[in-house]
């Protein structure tokens, strides 16, 4: 049996080059890509990978991580796909760049909603449906490794990723299933391409390679995760060197 992909935030920047690295993967035989609100987008990214992957099955659907809901809305489409995951990747996330001391509390909830409460119930919920040897790869951040500026609630939700990603092992164990973490630093995706060139200027300085990740670079590590059988509980940081001092 192939692989059976499920990336969250899968049609734009890294779960998109996540997925043309597993699409082109002999072993993959589906791939689920779920997108916030950018249908346009999606369309379009559906409409390349078919056209370049014409032998595979691929679904696009609509999905608000930080919608309760959502955990189970991802089960009713699998039921209905006649399928469940091999793999889930946890790409989506939210941010909030509110400065410290202006917080709304509910949109640092919206947050942790989003980048934390949907993956631990999604896990729960589809850990006893696989098949055994699945694998769950979590989108974690070297924000929550080296101390960062820019958002609070993203840098402690990603914290509690890396955490989830090890204490996940002893509570999936029981369905032979493993979990990965990916810390990527800066990576040109539509987040970073924005900044202006002054302060990208500065983050490149921090890096050993002088550069940003492509998404290309980051996705092959998210094939390395799903395909590499011995990887578990493991965070991978993919910082081109990174360090903020």
């Amino acid at each position: 049996m192939g692989h059976k992909i499920l990336i969250t935030g899968g049609t734009k920047g890294i779960g998109r080059a996540a997925a043309e690295a597993l699409l082109a993967c002999e072993q993959t035989d589906a791939v689920w890509l779920t997108y916030a609100s950018d249908s346009a987008a999606a369309a379009a990214c559906r409409d390349e990978l078919l056209s370049r992957y014409p032998t595979k099955e691929l679904y696009i659907s609509q999905l608000d991580v930080a919608d309760p809901e959502a955990p189970q809305q991802v089960l009713d489409e699998a039921k209905a796909l006649g399928w469940y995951p091999t793999a889930v990747l946890f790409n989506a996330n939210l941010t909030y760049r509110e400065p410290f001391g202006a917080y709304d509390a509910d949109a640092w909830r919206r947050v942790f909603d989003a980048n934390v409460h949907f993956p631990v119930f999604l896990t729960e919920k589809l850990a006893p449906l696989m098949e055994p040897g699945g694998v769950f790869v979590f989108t974690g951040s070297m924000m929550a490794i080296e101390p960062h500026g820019t958002s609070l609630a993203y840098a402690v939700t990603k914290s509690a990723v890396h955490a989830l990603v090890r204490n996940l092992v002893k509570h999936i164990e029981p369905y032979q299933h493993r979990t990965v973490g990916i810390a990527p630093g800066f990576v040109d995706t539509e987040w970073q391409k924005n900044k202006p060139a002054e302060i990208r200027r500065n983050i490149e300085n921090k890096v050993a390679l002088h550069r940003f990740a492509t998404p290309e670079e980051i996705g092959e590590v998210f094939r390395l995760a799903v395909e590499n059988s011995y990887l578990n509980g493991d965070i991978i940081p993919v910082s081109g060197g990174y360090s903020y001092k």
